[in-house]
C-alpha cells in the first residue's frame, strides 16, 4: 500500500516562503497523480495543488500563482513551493495518493493520505 511522509512545514513571517516535501513508499510514483491538501483548524479541508502523472498540474483558487508543485519521480516525491506566504495559509498541509478521478480538489476523491505538516503564517 502506498505511504506519504510530508515534511518541511513550519513557522514562517508574512511574506515568506517554504517548501514542502511529500515522499512516497510502497509503489513508484511515475503513475500516480498527487494532490495538496490543507486544514485549518474549523475549516473544510481544502484542495492546494495537484500535479498528474504526465504532469498536468492545477492549482486552487486562494493559491493560484504562489503554489507551483512539481515532482521528481526519481526521488518518489513531490514538491510544494509556498512563496508570498499569508496568514490565511496557516494550516495543516497533506499529501495525497490513489486518486479515483473526478474532481481533484475533493478530499473523497483519493485513498491514501499523509500525516500532515503544520505551517504557521505570523506577521
Amino acid at each position: 500500500e502506498v505511504q506519504l511522509v510530508e515534511s518541511g512545514g513550519g513557522s514562517v513571517h508574512t511574506g515568506g516562503s517554504l517548501t514542502l516535501s511529500c515522499t512516497v513508499s510502497g509503489d513508484t510514483i511515475n503513475n500516480h497523480s498527487i494532490a495538496w491538501f490543507r486544514q485549518a483548524p474549523g475549516k473544510e479541508r481544502e484542495g492546494v495543488a495537484f500535479i498528474s502523472s504526465n504532469y498536468n498540474r492545477a492549482y486552487g483558487d486562494s493559491v493560484q500563482g504562489r503554489f507551483p508543485v512539481s515532482r521528481e519521480n526519481a526521488k518518489n516525491t513531490i514538491f510544494l513551493q509556498m512563496n508570498s506566504l499569508k496568514g490565511e495559509d496557516s494550516a495543516m498541509y497533506f499529501c495525497a495518493a490513489g486518486w479515483r478521478r473526478g474532481r481533484w480538489s475533493r478530499p473523497d476523491n483519493f485513498n491514501n493520505w499523509g500525516q500532515g505538516t503544520q505551517v504557521t503564517v505570523s506577521s
